[in-house]
């Protein structure tokens, strides 16, 4: 493995193909006026670390009104994403470059929109020392910090399992095993140990069974998040403490189920919080309620609170649409308490107006329910709950999802095109969401068959098995592979399904 270029980072095996909804900027408007801080017009967005690119290269096509830029220190990453975005028609500026080259390029924007999903935890201070002063010089005024890191205190009794791991791994990993083999030597070096019964697995029993969790994870994963040099969770004042030289304030969760204090606390605990001024030891507080482990959080250059009026006024504008069919309607939400029942006297004039799968406004939605005694709070907090359980997102301009439909069909057939061999991404583009929907292996040679001129599920299902079957691959079901046309069989079952319950949703997101 290179020592030169990477930093202490993992290289020699490829990252997983991950699509991130919250670096998409316009999913970022409806989550901070739902909290009632104000949300800007993005034009200019930069993702940074962005990994295998796939987040990139699906905002790029899926919205024609946003510059994309970014870096990935990984050639091959950041020849992937290249790749991607051209095959869509769509432009991005990005680079191979280090931090320290990238963030001081001089042909840079400002930006109204950051990214950093993730690698915050996997830097070094001296590179955490370049993005701060990248995002004070480059984030505009009102711009958008999306940012996500290994938390404490959730980290706390798992944290001494993973410095096991990479000990292992520097001392006992042969370097001949690669990562992986050096990551599975280290689970089973690690499982063993935990069988003695040191004092540090009694006192600490989630932490073996955090252990369990880890075993069962992909290996290519768990190289990433595990076996790099530099791995730092940190307590939110530690992570505000850096920010605060980028002139940034804490806006809200960009996870929105997280902004739901009745989900994840009980009533004493929200009463106690509630007296608690300060914002930064608020946050801290709340994540030793929730036993918070990673944060996924919007920082604003310049937070603006929004009066009443002016926050009704601004969600009025914003447009929804509905990612489920009426089958898959959700009746709970599930938090850190555990499940608490959607009421249907507010849910169900809700679902009524969106379950068409076309985009509305708020203000559309709101005059519907008003009519059903459904007052504007109300209805807030539900969009809320429905947002974080994927069932709406935000919703593109008419305008925008005229101009985007052209790349997002050409990115998605390219990667449909290279479904047929493997099945390493699982989302589409969608040109009304602006972001990525969920599509995986199946689904998308289903999707390729129909483009290809199948019309029935029979036809998709032929497809697909014939794909299979120039590649001597067989669907894996129950642990063992099938036989023959069981395949078929399977096959069949799956496009009947994804023809009546998929099929439309993804019509209507123009996908």
């Amino acid at each position: 493995m290179s020592t030169e270029w990477n930093a202490g980072y993992v290289t020699d095996i490829d990252y997983t193909f991950g699509y991130y909804g919250e670096l998409n900027p316009l999913r970022c408007r409806l989550p901070l006026l739902m909290v009632g801080r104000h949300a800007p017009k993005i034009e200019n967005a930069c993702e940074l670390g962005f990994g295998q690119g796939l987040s990139v290269s699906i905002h790029a096509a899926a919205q024609p009104g946003v510059n994309w830029y970014g870096t990935d220190f990984n050639p091959s990453q950041a020849a992937f994403a290249t790749e991607m975005v051209r095959l869509s028609g769509a432009e991005a500026k990005l680079y191979d470059e280090a931090f320290a080259e990238f963030c001081n390029r001089p042909d840079l924007p400002d930006f109204d929109f950051i990214g950093l999903h993730g690698i915050w935890t996997w830097i070094s201070d001296d590179n955490r020392h370049v993005l701060v002063d990248f995002i004070r010089r480059k984030l505009r005024p009102g711009g958008v910090l999306y940012i996500s890191y290994n938390t404490l205190p959730g980290w706390s009794a798992s944290a001494p399992i993973r410095h096991l791991m990479k000990r292992h791994a520097d001392v006992m990993g042969a370097p001949g095993q690669g990562v992986v083999g050096q990551t599975d030597a280290a689970l089973g070096f690690i499982d063993q140990f935990l069988g003695l019964d040191p004092l540090y697995a009694k006192a600490n029993p989630g932490a073996v069974e955090r252990l369990n969790q880890v075993k069962g994870q992909d290996r290519k994963y768990l190289a990433h998040e595990y076996m790099n040099r530099d791995w730092h969770p940190m307590y939110f004042a530690d992570a505000e403490n850096w920010l605060s030289g980028a002139k940034v304030g804490y806006a809200g969760s960009a996870h929105v189920l997280d902004n739901l204090p009745e989900l994840n606390m009980t009533p004493q605990q929200a009463e106690f919080m509630r007296g608690v001024p300060d914002v930064s030891l608020r946050e801290t507080l709340r994540d030793f309620c929730m036993n918070q482990q990673f944060r996924r959080d919007y920082w604003v250059r310049g937070v603006r609170t929004l009066a009443g009026h002016e926050q009704v006024s601004a969600m009025r504008e914003e447009r929804i649409v509905m990612t489920v069919n009426e089958a898959n309607l959700p009746k709970t939400v599930r938090g850190v308490l555990g499940e608490a029942s959607l009421k249907d006297e507010i849910y169900r004039p809700i679902f009524e107006l969106l379950l068409d799968n076309k985009p509305h406004s708020i203000h559309e939605l709101e005059t519907h329910v008003a009519g059903k005694n459904v007052n504007f709070a109300q209805m807030n907090s539900a969009l809320m709950i429905l947002m974080g359980l994927g069932v709406i997102t935000p919703a593109a301009s008419a305008a925008d999802v005229n101009k985007a439909k052209a790349r997002t069909l050409a990115l998605n057939k390219a990667i449909a095109c290279r479904s047929m061999a493997v099945g390493d991404i699982a989302h589409f583009a969608s040109p009304v969401t602006g972001g990525g929907m969920l599509a995986p292996r199946f689904p998308q040679l289903f999707w390729l068959g129909r483009q290809s001129g199948g019309k029935t599920p029979a036809d998709l299902a032929t497809y697909a098995y014939q794909i299979l079957q120039s590649q001597g691959q067989a669907i894996v079901k129950d642990g063992a592979p099938l036989q023959g046309e069981d395949n078929l069989t399977e096959l069949k079952s799956q496009a009947e399904f994804w023809a009546k319950d998929v099929l439309p949703i993804w019509t209507a997101l123009g996908i």
